[in-house]
């Protein structure tokens, strides 16, 4: 028997949990369920993220108390996950006495070894509410296509990352006025002391080879430290010794699964220290999202590392979701929260949906509505309780709901149990959408079977009692099995099922021991249709209409605007890191004859080895614009949801350096 923790990301203490929260809950809670079933122990603990300035300014214009206001929000929390099935056995808050002593211990132990120091940094500074500004709360012109109000991180238009110091004309959230520039004094974690120990674990099979891959970009580029303080006003738990300054919300938020899980050990007769002391036979298992890989696979394993704990077993991650398409959008109705979609579906759906569409990849998931139906009407409702319905009244009417007491097809049923490995395998990779496509082939057999049987034919035929009864005998218990199978993804459907089984809970090697000469319950409608009336309802309730949707593309612009645009071949002649911008290349280009530097927000995507050679096409006719790292003479075109997704335009083979291009 294996023992395993197991974690999900933490939802931010600062709104409802909506369908994004959910595909990683579901997500993790089916594996989690799995892992029960078979007969490991396991443990899924989770909490609120609860600190940082984006807390504080919530509750400040709720009118409450930051202390109030996360209470209130994990009540709600929990209430909505527990609408979907999703099972902690612990679900708390980062804010809590026993994350906060912790947290204290290991910034004393990353102290102690030396791994943590102090510089001084430049930041936006909001004059008016007298506060350091994060990303988020500063908007501007994108410095790469102009864009209007565009946030400090990246850009919505054309997929530019950059830094909050690169906006043209930036504003603050807060006030709307003009941000400075402050210096403060900042404690860093020397990230970089541990880039060995790091390289060898993210491909010791801890993470897929895609998420490695992903990982060596940065290991290549060279770490850099790691900021983990912030000024004074914050949410969150004071540095010692320090004046003014809280730990930033990144370094204690990983701590809290430690302290969800620490909370619930006091009240168990579980150890804590054997799930996060080294060389203990345990596991620890954390499922998150790819936008927080370096959080959880870099910054993460290097401070339990440093501070003499066991570092994660393995990091599940998944993609992003979308909706028909495209982000979720409150003026669209397609941002929907957990208790919207509980209000008008039966959020049993939901679990199926995600888990018919997840997959070990970090690949984005669509949910598509009209697919969505299809499946769930589909598969569900067509084929899986189709089975019982269509034999459970002839076992009622004509032999007081008893099975019989033999199997008339027994290789049938064996090669149904036969399955169990491959749905094992599945499980474990986290491939559900396979589990999902074999139970479902295996569903259509059934159906198939009870085709061929016709027992509604039997049951008009004299002298056939034994064929009929046989007939649905076998039909329920392959029913049995597909529920045993699909017990982790829809544990509320199987229950209802377990209940007209009346055998008690199924457990996961009941796939092997049919059910005979048994007396069934009252079978009842174990699951409806999906309408589209409930569809548009939904997305009807879930718009905002207060929140204009921005315009997904800047102003139309003449064709005599474009003619003045010159887009020129230039080739890359060298190519380096920025100190000091995480999202910029310095481009030495040749145009022509002539030479010029331009900087391109391109780093997530390329390294800058790779780019000499390389012909790329500019806006040669830009006008130069000083930057604090020197000065970008043109513009590279470049297309993608930005990123690794970025993709530089080149033109095709033959054509020359300083060549239009029409």
């Amino acid at each position: 028997m294996r023992r395993i923790l197991v974690t999900a990301a933490l939802p931010y203490s600062n709104g409802s949990i909506h369908l994004g929260h959910l595909l990683e809950q579901i997500q993790t809670d089916i594996w989690v369920r799995y892992q029960k079933l078979y007969g490991n122990e396991c443990y899924y603990v989770c909490a609120d993220d609860a600190h940082g300035t984006a807390t504080m300014l919530s509750a400040e214009e709720a009118g409450v108390s930051t202390e109030d206001w996360i209470d209130r929000l994990r009540e709600e929390h929990i209430k909505d996950l527990k609408l979907f099935g999703v099972e902690h056995e612990n679900y708390y808050s980062t804010h809590s006495s026993e994350n906060e002593s912790l947290t204290l211990g290991i910034y004393k132990k990353l102290f102690d070894s030396g791994a943590i120091f102090t510089d001084d940094v430049s930041q936006l500074y909001d004059s008016s509410k007298e506060l350091f500004l994060a990303d988020r709360y500063v908007r501007g012109k994108c410095p790469r296509c102009g864009a209007e109000d565009q946030p400090g991180d990246n850009c919505d238009v054309c997929g530019a990352t950059y830094a909050a110091t690169d906006l043209i004309d930036p504003r603050s959230v807060h006030s709307d006025t003009q941000p400075v520039l402050k210096s403060s004094t900042h404690y860093f974690f020397d990230l970089a002391q541990f880039a060995d120990f790091l390289r060898e674990w993210t491909t010791s099979g801890t993470v897929r080879d895609d998420v490695s891959n992903k990982l060596d970009e940065w290991l290549d580029a060279g770490l850099k430290p790691w900021d983990i303080s912030r000024d004074a006003p914050y949410f969150g738990f004071r540095i010692p010794d320090a004046s003014n300054k809280y730990f930033y919300v990144w370094l204690d938020a990983p701590i809290g699964y430690m302290a969800s899980f620490m909370n619930w050990c006091e009240e168990s007769c579980v150890e804590f220290d054997d799930f996060w002391q080294l060389h203990r036979a345990t596991e620890l298992h954390h499922f998150i999202g790819k936008d927080i890989i370096n959080f959880h696979a870099l910054f993460w394993p290097a401070v339990l590392k440093c501070s003499g704990h066991r570092t994660p077993t393995r990091i599940h991650v998944h993609g992003f979701i979308t909706v028909d398409g495209e982000k979720m959008s409150k003026s669209k109705g397609t941002f929907i929260n957990a208790a919207t979609y509980g209000e008008f579906l039966d959020p049993e759906t939901l679990r199926y949906y995600y888990a018919a569409r997840l997959t070990p990849t970090i690949n984005d998931i669509d949910f598509s509505f009209a697919d969505f139906v299809a499946r769930v009407n589909s598969d569900l409702v067509g084929k899986l309780v189709n089975i019982p319905s269509r034999c459970a009244n002839f076992l009622a009417r004509g032999f007081d709901s008893r099975l019989a007491t033999e199997l008339s097809e027994p290789a049938l049923f064996d090669e149904f149990a036969q399955l169990k490995t491959t749905i094992e395998r599945l499980y474990e990779l986290g491939d559900t959408a396979q589990v999902v496509r074999e139970v479902m082939l295996l569903a259509d057999k059934a159906n198939q079977y009870i085709a061929a049987n016709a027992p509604w034919e039997l049951a008009k035929q004299g002298g056939k009692e034994r064929e009929l009864q046989n007939t649905c005998t076998l039909a329920i218990n392959l029913f049995r099995s597909l529920c045993v199978y699909l017990k982790p993804i829809v544990p509320q459907l199987v229950q209802r099922s377990e209940e007209f089984l009346n055998s008690g809970q199924l457990g996961w090697n009941d796939v092997d021991k049919p059910l005979l000469d048994h007396k069934l319950g009252e079978f009842k409608r174990l699951m409806n249709r999906v309408e589209q009336k409930q569809i548009d309802k939904l997305i009807e309730a879930s718009k905002d209409t207060s929140t204009p949707e921005p315009d997904p593309m800047p102003d139309i612009i003449s064709i005599e605007d474009f003619q003045k645009i010159d887009l020129r071949v230039a080739k890359v002649l060298d190519a380096k890191l920025v100190e000091g911008a995480d999202s910029l290349l310095e481009l030495k280009l040749l145009v022509g004859t002539e030479e010029r530097s331009v900087f391109a927000g391109i780093r997530s995507a390329y390294k800058p080895e790779d780019l000499v050679g390389r012909d790329v096409v500019v806006v040669a006719n830009l006008k130069p614009r000083k930057m604090r790292f020197g000065t970008s003479e043109g513009m590279v075109l470049a297309a993608g949801p930005g990123g690794s997704d970025i993709f530089l335009v080149s033109p095709d083979k033959g054509a020359e350096t300083g060549m239009e291009v029409r």
